[in-house]
């Protein structure tokens, strides 16, 4: 059998399974874990609710609430924000040794040249690559755009069943309930919020400074073992 080449027997079913397993793989995972936040969630929240007297809500009525969601949507826009803040700070901003980050002296949005767009795209280049106006300068941020898209509807979509979940409690403890408006200004909703923000942000300075000196054999987001500590956007 040839190197790089599909194994003869291999299905076409089977040949998409391996050419998209990482995304599949996260895929599951993630399905995996929302599925038992709901369970585990659900089961502390009917034993709060039986607590103070009242009916237990079940998985059901659990995942349809705004408690559910708030805690969903708040670790869904911090995760988005970590990836849209490394994407456009990686463009102007190197770190030495890190195979995260450009080579140093390489910051900036390169030439059309080194971005193969334009005049200088391939035949196999996406189709706005090669074209230019307005099509090019959307598509040369498209990432970023549709990242910072997903990160402000999380973000709306927390406060949303923030002010929610916050009313519920207030009416509850017979307290008059908030605004909206109001909400976005209150301690819990920027607990929530800032809570999740740096512990994103942490773990990416994390992930730039420990693969300076750190490896994982075999990985992409990491030098190959034997590289020095000093190579600069150098992938495994």
């Amino acid at each position: 059998m040839t190197r790089g080449t599909d194994p003869p027997s291999e299905t076409r079913a089977g040949r998409v399974l391996r050419e998209n397993s990482l995304s599949l793989a996260f895929g599951v995972l993630f399905l995996a874990v929302l599925a038992g936040q709901a369970f585990v969630g659900a089961a502390q929240r009917d034993a709060d609710q039986v607590a103070a007297g009242l009916e237990p809500l079940g998985v059901a009525g659990y995942v349809t609430s705004s408690v559910f969601w708030v805690d969903v949507t708040e670790n869904w826009q911090s995760e988005f924000l970590q990836f849209l803040l490394f994407i456009g700070l990686t463009v102007w901003f190197v770190q030495r040794g890190s195979p995260e980050s450009k080579k140093v002296g390489e910051a900036g949005r390169e030439t059309d040249e080194q971005q193969l767009v334009g005049s200088h795209a391939r035949l196999d280049s996406p189709a706005w690559a090669r074209a230019g106006g307005w099509r090019l300068r959307v598509y040369s941020h498209s990432l970023t755009l549709v990242m910072g898209a997903i990160f402000l509807g999380s973000w709306l979509a927390q406060s949303a069943a923030g002010v929610v979940a916050y009313n519920e409690e207030q009416l509850r403890d017979r307290h008059d309930p908030v605004t909206w408006t109001a909400y976005l200004g209150l301690p819990d909703f920027w607990d929530r919020t800032l809570q999740n923000w740096q512990s994103e942000l942490l773990a990416v300075l994390c992930m730039v400074v420990f693969a300076i000196y750190l490896r994982e054999r075999g990985s992409p987001e990491s030098k190959p073992v034997g590289t020095p500590h000093e190579a600069t956007a150098v992938e495994g």
